[in-house]
């Protein structure tokens, strides 16, 4: 079993949100239906742009809070990177 650190966009310039999992497809399905009240259903962000895979949970949650405390810049260079398009991820993830 891994554990995922996301980045969720409403769009290129848009809100971000960044989560921790177990399940990415779950999760990431839960943000796209509004499952859970919340910043990410308030603002409609729900584009997986960006993901990590870890093996422990310890390592997954300290990445994660690393994240939230970089600029917007930063997490920006990150997603585009990997994913310069900014697409949504999702699909890839369910096959």
């Amino acid at each position: 079993m891994g554990y995922y650190v996301y980045i969720l966009a409403s769009r290129k310039d848009g809100a971000m949100y960044i989560g921790v999992t177990n399940d990415l497809v779950r999760r990431i399905y839960e943000h796209r239906t509004k499952a859970v009240a919340g910043f990410a259903s308030k603002y409609n962000i729900t584009r997986l742009v960006w993901f990590e895979i870890y093996d422990d949970p310890v390592s997954a949650i300290s990445r994660e809070k690393e994240l939230k405390k970089w600029k917007r810049g930063w997490k920006v260079q990150l997603i585009e990177a990997q994913n310069p398009g900014w697409d949504d991820l999702y699909e890839s993830i369910c096959n």
